[in-house]
């Protein structure tokens, strides 16, 4: 009965990094909405740069048993294959870089709404590339489930098409990364993470330098880039990283839900933002077909829950 009591509560421990993870980038609108002043290319290579800082100082300090056998990894493969994990991390560092500007730019200068909805969509996209690229198998329930999502972002299309274009922009490009993330197997990932920003500060330094107009002199913009790097950029992903020590992948995957479902009440009840009846069937679509794709992860959930308190 001891030993049941300790796995459940280590368990509720990696459960509730995991929640915590995503409900912390549910408010990320917030941070970026109150630096609307200041472009989107600034608030995304300040948030690079800041990022990049902290993460390698996390690293250095807590994960270098990590880091170096990482090296010794890399070292130790074929010319070949390095070569492929290079190719790998260059692209998906462009998909991130996409994807942290649209993203950006989707909560300042379209809607809080089509940024939410796209990380709704988002992990549909994912199984469906892996589903087309990587010839993972899904079942005819999940398939099912992503012709729904489909439907609700055409129907979404019929009342603001900028919007879902946008939405489906954002959902894209994280997809395509979360997918090359999928092949890059046997190395850490927040080691992974660290490379990719490093490279996109080197691959946005160029455009960095030919806009360059003066560092910003705000406080206020300053404050808010640490918060954005910090509690919303490295601190989720720690969380998270840690959650997946004792918790299936599934499970997280669920969790991802809980961002835009935060994010969509803080545009409603926060940001006044109002939503459509389109929007707001298309939404309900939906979460109709999220319910359907994660079905077998949900009564997974449960299957564990009842479990552990057996």
């Amino acid at each position: 009965m001891l030993i049941k009591g300790k796995l459940a509560k280590s368990t509720m421990r990696y459960l509730l990094a995991g929640l915590g993870s995503f409900v912390i980038w549910g408010f990320f609108s917030i941070p970026l909405r109150n630096i609307k002043a200041f472009s989107a290319q600034d608030i995304l290579y300040y948030r690079i740069f800041t990022s990049l800082i902290f993460i390698w100082i996390a690293i250095l300090l807590f994960r270098r048993k990590e880091l170096k056998e990482d090296i010794q990894r890399i070292s130790s493969i074929s010319t070949a294959a390095r070569r492929t994990v290079a190719i790998q991390i260059l692209v998906a560092t462009v998909f991130l870089m996409l994807n942290w500007f649209s993203f950006i730019y989707a909560i300042n200068h379209v809607s809080l709404t089509s940024a939410a909805f796209a990380y709704m969509v988002c992990p549909l996209l994912t199984a469906f590339g892996g589903f087309v690229i990587l010839k993972e198998e899904l079942s005819r329930i999940k398939l099912i489930s992503m012709v729904i999502a489909l439907i609700s972002i055409v129907f979404l299309a019929t009342g603001s098409l900028v919007e879902v274009l946008w939405s489906v922009f954002i959902g894209v490009f994280y997809a395509g990364y979360l997918l090359i993330q999928r092949k890059m197997q046997g190395f850490d990932k927040l080691n992974v993470l660290a490379l990719q920003i490093a490279l996109a500060v080197i691959l946005m330094l160029p455009f960095y330098i030919y806009q360059f107009d003066g560092l910003p002199e705000s406080a206020w913009f300053w404050s808010h880039i640490v918060i954005i790097a910090v509690v919303f950029t490295i601190i989720p992903l720690f969380l998270s990283l840690y959650a997946l020590i004792g918790i299936p992948s599934s499970t997280l995957g669920i969790m991802i839900y809980i961002n835009p479902i935060i994010a969509f009440g803080v545009a409603v009840l926060y940001f006044d933002e109002v939503i459509t009846v389109y929007q707001l069937s298309a939404y309900l679509l939906l979460l109709f077909s999220v319910f359907l794709f994660n079905w077998q992860a949900i009564k997974d959930i449960f299957t564990l829950k009842k479990k552990l308190n057996t």
